[in-house]
């Protein structure tokens, strides 16, 4: 039996028709249409940990946040990590020009979640909290993707961007929060209606930690690429908190993406991702070029 097949007995679904959801990179989502004309989507998240950590949060944050309803979930067998059964939102994911309207409420949600205080119980559950050893956690990400990227990237580059990331990560400004971050705020994970803000998804990568990590993708997919987009967003963002100095963080952050993200792609399948590969190696060669000349 396909693992599909054992999700939907385990959840008892009459399903009428299934399709799989593209743009999904790190577990696999089906839309699925029951026979009552509902429509549902079970998630297979790439690990436990990621199971455990989505279920915790869409749990926590569900009468905060416009996110998907926790509908079921299984915690799996041997062949499969388990999955989650989730409500669908009226919303699609921004595939189109992102507007200033837009941007600015994209600020406002983004804030939201930022401005979620973690209680006790948080601090307990599956998420982790790695506020208190922030540049340990950078560290350790970076240099875990680091033994991936050495295998990519020529020798040159490779050394040139330890040094930058050894020089920069020390003139850090103090992080703040703690606050819940998503880890993979991007276009993809924000759904829009009649172009405002419908739901946020995706929260298996979600950790307490420091909110700079947090504009890293926005930045990369909306602001650097439509005028004006910044702007929107901070003031929507202020609306609800205070945002930090970004020119102060971006770019450590996008230099970090970018190098890591290499080290994704390298443990993914190179073939796979090809475009993204050459896209985050392509912004590494020009940026450190920049900051040698």
């Amino acid at each position: 039996m396909d693992l599909l097949q054992q999700v939907i007995d385990k959840f008892k679904l009459n399903v009428l028709a299934v399709e799989n959801v593209p743009q999904s990179f790190s577990s696999t989502v089906y839309k699925i249409k029951l026979i009552d004309h509902r429509t549902v989507y079970i998630k297979i998240p790439y690990s436990q940990a990621k199971l455990e950590r989505e279920y915790t949060v869409l749990k926590r944050l569900r009468n905060e946040l416009p996110v998907p309803e926790m509908l079921d979930y299984w915690e799996g067998n041997e062949d499969i990590t388990g999955a989650l059964l989730l409500s669908a939102i009226n919303g699609v994911p921004i595939t189109e020009k992102v507007d200033t309207t837009l941007a600015y409420d994209i600020g406002v949600h983004h804030a939201m979640l930022h401005a979620i205080v973690p209680n006790e119980l948080d601090f307990k559950s599956p998420i982790s909290n790695v506020y208190g050893q922030w540049s340990e956690f950078i560290k350790r990400q970076f240099y875990s993707f680091a033994e991936d990227v050495k295998e990519v990237i020529d020798s040159r580059l490779y050394e040139q961007s330890l040094k930058h990331f050894d020089r920069q990560l020390k003139l850090l400004p103090s992080p703040d929060g703690p606050s819940f971050i998503h880890m993979d705020f991007r276009p993809g994970n924000i759904l829009v209606h009649e172009n405002h803000v419908a739901g946020i998804i995706d929260f298996e990568s979600v950790r307490i930690g420091a909110t700079e990590m947090d504009f890293t993708k926005i930045n990369r997919d909306i602001f650097m690429k439509y005028p004006g987009t910044r702007d929107a967003y901070q003031k929507g963002y202020e609306s609800i908190r205070p945002l930090i100095d970004l020119q102060e963080v971006l770019p450590f952050y996008r230099f970090t993406d970018a190098f890591n993200s290499i080290g994704w792609c390298k443990r993914r399948g190179i073939e796979k991702h090809q475009t993204f590969l050459q896209e985050n190696l392509a912004y590494l060669n020009v940026f450190l070029r920049k900051r040698d000349s």
